[in-house]
């Protein structure tokens, strides 16, 4: 049994899709970021940069005792690893879906968090900093866009590089995009929009969706964090 801490971001979802891909029996233990979860001793315990989604693993390959990992990227390595799928063990096969999948939790991950920041959440609108990410996420927009030309899969076959890029596109009106603009990577979207896996994992994220991202008081919490306030 998985046991998964999550709220149901980007990347919350990512996670969400592999297990949903995979059918790993998984538990959802809900981290309301807006209400000051992941800053919980007993969260901290196992997810020390007070951030989600993180795992427990309670059933482990190597028949020990459970296993945590936190961080969205090496959880999707971790069950990737586990279950022997999504993740080619061929070299360059590997190679390339580690590429994209760090290409995403280093470039369109916080660049698009911080476009959802200055555009949505920040307290006074700052221009320069709102075109600075709107232009960014554009940009790596365009990359996708290349590199989804004669191809269906980010990499070979479909791996765990698109289940963790797919849900920072996912808000593409909300970044100030067009997704028509980007002819391939709109098939691609639409492609992964329609896997069964895919609706079922946004599905389970549907009981705390509806309450609002980030609430005034959350942005207390979220934004603005030190060394000092955190420890």
């Amino acid at each position: 049994m998985i046991e998964l801490h999550y709220w149901p971001t980007p990347n919350g979802h990512k996670v969400t899709i592999f297990l949903e891909e995979t059918g790993l029996p998984y538990e959802i233990k809900p981290v309301d970021i807006s209400s000051g979860d992941q800053f919980k001793p007993d969260f901290l315990r196992f997810s020390p940069n007070n951030r989600m989604p993180a795992i427990i693993d309670h059933a482990p390959t190597d028949g020990g005792e459970p296993i945590t990992v936190f961080e969205s990227g090496a959880i999707l390595v971790y069950l990737a690893e586990k279950t022997g799928r999504f993740l080619p063990q061929e070299t360059r096969a590997r190679k390339m879906v580690l590429e994209w999948l760090f290409w995403q939790v280093g470039g369109i991950g916080p660049m698009a968090g911080q476009n959802h920041h200055f555009v949505q959440y920040a307290p006074e609108k700052v221009p320069y900093a709102m075109n600075r990410y709107v232009n960014e996420t554009n940009r790596l927009y365009g990359v996708l866009e290349r590199r989804l030309q004669g191809r269906e899969w980010l990499a070979d076959d479909y791996s765990i590089a698109d289940m963790a890029v797919y849900p920072w596109v996912v808000p593409w009106k909300s970044q100030r995009q067009d997704l028509d603009a980007f002819p391939n990577l709109r098939r691609w979207f639409d492609t992964m929009r329609a896997r069964p896996a895919v609706q079922a994992a946004y599905e389970k994220g549907k009981p705390w969706s509806s309450r609002p991202a980030v609430t005034e008081e959350g942005k207390k919490l979220l934004f603005g964090q030190t060394a000092k306030t955190c420890s």
